[in-house]
């Protein structure tokens, strides 16, 4: 199915839904005049029934309470939504802030004393940001919980801090987080933005307080993202992961930058499809990866029941398709946990991937490499798809095969110098995998690719799912370079050597505000029914 045709079939699902002669429209502030019935987003949240759209006046809507979903402490929310088929939307994507900062502060206020850090102790309740030997919560901005089909559309949230618990994340379709299974069916967002302007600085501890995810999917299964934007992550804009090969989404006109990974997709694979995006400015642009963390694992982007792709036309479902990926050479962001270890200076990485496509982008100025292939070494059980114990004991290592890059424009990549910068470099521990191939490639003009990658081309240019042999004797300086950008730690205290010389290190890490004049929805009544907003507007 072409994924235009999809895209009309998502948005006729929802419209079917709206249109219910028993869906109601509740409203939440005053818009051009008209009071709404809530003056805030939770209690229209609250006495919504399914089929009932949500619309939101522009204003600062700040977080005063937390809700968990009913047995699951960990996922405090300052919107939660746990009805499915509702429609929540801004009447304008830039002055309808879903805000973490506190009553009284500006709006997304970058000041320490604006911040709430989440409650300490208590699962629901006030925000506390007094000294206390329990470490506060954090705490995500728009969460859905298990909660099919809801659309959330036309809005920013801003500053939703990390802490103790699974927090940090501005916009979350939560489809069971940590339980090893999707829980979660169906959703929309559009024309949305998560940011944040707060970062808690640096200690001998590592990175203080920061937000972890802009717009986030777990667990679940179908949905569509389209003209959303995400910063300031100290993780990534956009996360899809723990789907494994039931993730069946689609990322259309999204744009990531100024964070860890411009997006990051742990264990999600099967149909999903990433296209007409732009990350740019981050410190690694995009990675998906296979971990033992939001199992299940491994990353894998083969068509289910060894389907065939109606895009790539081979069995490989997950597409990384039509994209602009271009100077991610930032190490001034936020960074923490396996994120920091994202290779400054890179476009792309697929880390212990299996099965992917990257066909017909565009990777410009990343001064590392425009694209890197290389295993995901993790450690410990459950090691599903991996291979326990076999860099020492208690390793897991995540090797990547049967990944095919088609077709893409390299253009002024690999300006670091070192000896494998350039378009691309791939290397694989274990022999006897699936092979992965790289054709029709062309740097600048369409002219030659740097060595490096050319010796991939002509080594590896099908796949056609012969077996490959190990590549670490072949191509070993390339990942001594890759260990060293990364600054890995091959044991503890000592991280990898640089024999080529360093990359770019941080400094200090700097926030940046959001992009004037993302653009909002043309018609924010269109689909809605009848009501005192709408009158006079075409919907």
């Amino acid at each position: 199915m072409r994924r235009a045709a999809l895209f009309a079939i998502v948005l006729g699902a929802f419209a079917t839904v709206a249109g219910a002669a028993t869906a109601k429209v509740l409203r939440v502030g005053t818009y051009r005049g008209v009071r709404g019935q809530y003056t805030t987003i939770q209690a229209a949240v609250n006495a919504a029934r399914p089929g009932d759209w949500i619309l939101i006046a522009p204003g600062d809507y700040k977080t005063t309470k937390v809700l968990t979903p009913k047995g699951y402490p960990d996922f405090p929310a300052a919107v939660l939504i746990t009805k499915r088929d509702l429609h929540i939307r801004g009447m304008n994507r830039s002055t309808v802030i879903v805000d973490g900062t506190k009553p009284g502060s500006a709006a997304c206020s970058s000041k320490a004393s604006a911040q709430n850090f989440g409650p300490r102790g208590g699962a629901n309740g006030a925000y506390s940001s007094g000294s206390s030997s329990t470490a506060p919560s954090g705490v995500n901005g728009v969460m859905v919980f298990k909660a099919a089909n809801v659309s959330i559309e036309n809005l920013t949230a801003c500053n939703f801090l990390g802490g103790s618990r699974d927090t940090g994340n501005g916009i979350w379709w939560n489809g069971g987080a940590n339980s090893g299974r999707v829980g979660g069916h169906g959703y929309y967002g559009a024309y949305l933005s998560a940011t944040s302007t707060y970062f808690g600085g640096m200690s001998k501890a590592g990175e203080q307080t920061a937000a972890r995810y802009g717009i986030f999917s777990s667990n679940w299964d179908g949905g569509t993202w389209n003209q959303v934007y995400g910063s300031n992550m100290n993780d990534s804009a956009f996360y899809i992961g723990a789907c494994r090969q039931m993730c069946n989404q689609t990322v259309n006109h999204a744009w990531g930058e100024f964070s860890a990974l411009g997006y990051s997709g742990t264990n999600s694979g099967g149909r999903l499809v990433i296209e007409n995006s732009q990350f740019d400015n981050n410190e690694d642009g995009f990675d998906t990866n296979s971990q033992n963390a939001d199992e299940p694992s491994p990353q894998n982007g083969a068509c289910p029941n060894n389907g065939i792709s109606p895009i790539t036309h081979t069995h490989s479902c997950w597409v990384f398709m039509h994209n602009y990926v271009h100077d991610n050479n930032n190490p001034n962001v936020p960074a923490a946990g396996s994120a920091a270890a994202g290779p400054v200076g890179t476009g792309m990485s697929v880390s212990g991937g299996r099965n992917d496509t990257i066909m017909d982008n565009r990777f410009v100025n990343n001064r590392a490499w425009g694209l890197i292939i290389v295993p995901y070494l993790d450690s410990g059980k459950p090691c599903t798809g991996g291979t326990l114990n076999a860099l020492g004991q208690g390793s897991c290592l995540f090797d990547e095969w049967g990944d095919a890059v088609v077709g893409n424009s390299f253009v002024n990549n690999g300006g670091y110098g070192h000896p494998t910068n350039g378009a691309f470099a791939e290397v694989n521990f274990e022999g006897g995998n699936p092979t992965n191939c790289f054709s029709g490639n062309v740097a600048a003009g369409g002219g030659p690719l740097n060595t490096y990658a050319a010796a991939l081309e002509q080594a590896f240019p099908s796949c056609n799912g012969s077996a490959a042999p190990s590549t670490l004797a072949t191509y070993g300086q390339f990942l001594g370079e890759v260990l060293c950008d990364s600054q890995v730690e091959l044991a503890p205290g000592k991280p990898a050597s640089c024999p080529t010389g360093p990359y770019p290190r941080a400094t200090r890490v700097v926030m940046h505000p959001l992009p004037k004049h993302l653009p909002t929805m043309p018609n924010p009544c269109a689909g809605v029914p009848s009501n005192p907003w709408c009158v006079g507007r075409k919907h």
